[in-house]
């Protein structure tokens, strides 16, 4: 009988992920490195093994690429998958992964091998915003492989976490001209929200802006001129 009940226990875990408290048989859960944001998190950082879903907007990307570099400082493996290929190469710091790849479909099978190999802490997926059967396959192997899962999407389907950031308005610190006009933005506040099974936090902190200035030229391969003569 307790066999039985044990094999049950593990089929319900399989099929109903969502319906697990998402701190139960996990291993240390992956930290952000924003304190502040792992106070809210249940097991202060992101489950391992587990479907993470965070809303695409509200400086969600900020915050997960810094956890990504968190995760590589600690000695483990990070990597993003960039399914719209908007990051651009220079503007992409040393030390994740960065994967962007040709379609769609490349990047769930991206997702699932790198997910299911075991090799990485943290595997984020953005621009793909995967659903339904998708996230049953992705869900499994972050179970195999063990490494915390985290998707940029508003489908909550399979999530043992769901994250929600938004911008305070009010809260921008700007850098000012000499006549005291504000000029470029320099920090600003984010108040992020995480919802689980009997679990329901959030938290403000601050997070810093980071200008980035465009290329202007037509081909990725040209040197880009500007200022020279």
């Amino acid at each position: 009988m307790p066999d039985r009940n044990s094999a049950l226990r593990t089929l319900i875990e399989q099929r109903f992920p969502d319906a697990t408290p998402v701190t139960h048989r996990t291993a240390e859960p992956v930290a952000t490195g924003i304190s502040s944001l792992d106070a809210i998190l249940p097991g202060a950082g992101l489950p391992r093994g587990r479907l993470t879903v965070w809303a695409p907007h509200g400086g969600a990307t900020a915050v997960l690429r810094a956890a990504c570099h968190t995760t590589v400082a600690a000695g483990e493996r990070a990597v993003w998958i960039d399914g719209l290929c908007t990051v651009a190469g220079p503007f992409w710091e040393e030390g994740p992964i960065l994967v962007r790849p040709r379609n769609r479909k490349h990047g769930l099978r991206a997702a699932e091998e790198l997910l299911r190999c075991g090799g990485f802490a943290l595997v984020v997926i953005a621009g793909i915003e995967p659903e339904g059967t998708e996230n049953v396959r992705l869900s499994r192997a972050a179970r195999e492989g063990g490494g915390a899962m985290v998707t940029l999407t508003t489908h909550t389907s399979m999530a043992s976490l769901r994250v929600t950031s938004r911008i305070i308005r009010e809260s921008y610190r700007w850098r000012k001209t000499p006549f005291g006009d504000p000029a470029v933005a320099e920090e600003v506040r984010l108040r992020v929200r995480a919802q689980s099974l009997g679990w329901n936090r959030s938290a403000d902190f601050p997070v810093p802006v980071t200008p980035y200035d465009l290329r202007m030229a037509l081909e990725a391969g040209i040197v880009d001129r500007r200022g020279t003569k």
